[in-house]
């Protein structure tokens, strides 16, 4: 979509739901977001075959974002079903970036970028978000670690923690930038947590159970976002 100055022009797949799905018509007041942080209200002025030109009515910046800052790296799994899933629910919940990660348990596979940013879109559209988080190449976690250091807090989710991921958070409540690494099926190897224990990593536990990858994200975004 265009978001000129006072006006918004629809097109492509979001035009063609916006006429055969939403069935809007001139006059009607719509919702868009930009994916950058910004909402807008706005009303249906004209239409063509191909396009909607739509009156920005009000603007609503950093639209339903929460105050922390998390970004997630997560151990990539073979079930593509599941990793969109993950990505779904993560990016409802308000996850600011995802970063695919080869661990030494990983089971070789590439991530479906293209497909998992489609999910995280039409995630943000369902929830109303405003933001629409990147999902960044794959990384090595050494890669990881290395280049994310700017953060408040730093942890890593480790089936042999000892401290729950709320009581770490509550001793750092002054955090507003998190990032937090998710191991693939297996976890991650005490050697990859002794290497993010190097790096100021924090271990934490999420649940007395061992959880899926995908269930240990939900888990870990739910606690950390506010």
């Amino acid at each position: 979509n265009n978001i000129l100055k006072d006006k918004i022009i629809i097109e492509g797949e979001d035009f063609s739901h916006l006429v055969t799905v939403m069935r809007k018509k001139i006059g009607d007041l719509i919702r868009v977001v930009d994916g950058v942080g910004n909402a807008y209200d706005a009303r249906v002025e004209r239409k063509t075959r191909r396009s909607a030109e739509c009156s920005i009515i009000n603007i609503y910046p950093n639209h339903n974002e929460p105050k922390i800052h998390l970004v997630m790296g997560v151990g990539m799994l073979k079930n593509p079903t599941r990793s969109e899933f993950l990505v779904e629910k993560v990016t409802e919940l308000g996850v600011k970036a995802i970063i695919p990660l080869k661990t030494e348990r990983t089971i070789p596979a590439k991530p479906k970028a293209d497909r998992w940013k489609k999910v995280a879109l039409a995630a943000i559209k369902q929830s109303g978000r405003g933001y629409l988080p990147p999902i960044r190449e794959l990384r090595t976690l050494w890669q990881c670690i290395k280049e994310q250091r700017v953060f408040d807090l730093k942890l890593i989710a480790h089936e042999k923690a000892t401290e729950h991921i709320t009581s770490i958070k509550r001793k750092n409540s002054s955090a507003t930038s998190i990032i937090i690494l998710i191991g693939p099926e297996g976890g991650f190897s005490d050697n990859e947590v002794s290497q993010c224990v190097a790096e100021n990593y924090i271990p934490v536990c999420l649940n007395k159970k061992r959880l899926r990858t995908e269930t240990a994200a939900i888990v870990a975004a739910t606690l950390l976002i506010d």
